[in-house]
C-alpha cells in the first residue's frame, strides 16, 4: 500500500511524505538539524507530532505516487520554511 502522510509538529509546522509500506513506525525523513532548531530542550522532553494519512493506493505506479507527494506539498505549502519541513520541490515566494 502506498500512502501520503502528513505529520504535524507541536509548533504547527508540516511535513508531507510518502511511504510505500503503509508502516505505522515510519515518520519520514525531514532534515533533523532544521527540525531540532525550532524547539528548546525543555520541549523537546515531551513532544507528541501527528500523522494523518492523506492518500492512499494499491495500485499507482511510482510516478503517480510522487506526483500526489508533490501535489500535497504544494496544496498544504509544506516546503514554505515557515510552515513546514520539505524541502523539495524548492518553494517559491
Amino acid at each position: 500500500m502506498n500512502v501520503i502522510y502528513k505529520i504535524t509538529y507541536p509548533n504547527g509546522k508540516i511535513y508531507i511524505g510518502q511511504d510505500g509500506t503503509d508502516d505505522i513506525r515510519y515518520f519520514g525523513s525531514p532534515n533533523r538539524e532544521i527540525i531540532e532548531k525550532d524547539f528548546t530542550r525543555e520541549q523537546k522532553s515531551d513532544f507528541k507530532i501527528r500523522k494523518e494519512i492523506l492518500w492512499e493506493s494499491e495500485s499507482a505506479s511510482i510516478g503517480e505516487v510522487y506526483q500526489m507527494e508533490f501535489k500535497f506539498i504544494k496544496e498544504f505549502q509544506s516546503n514554505d520554511p515557515n510552515k513546514g519541513y520539505d524541502r523539495n520541490p524548492r518553494f517559491k515566494e
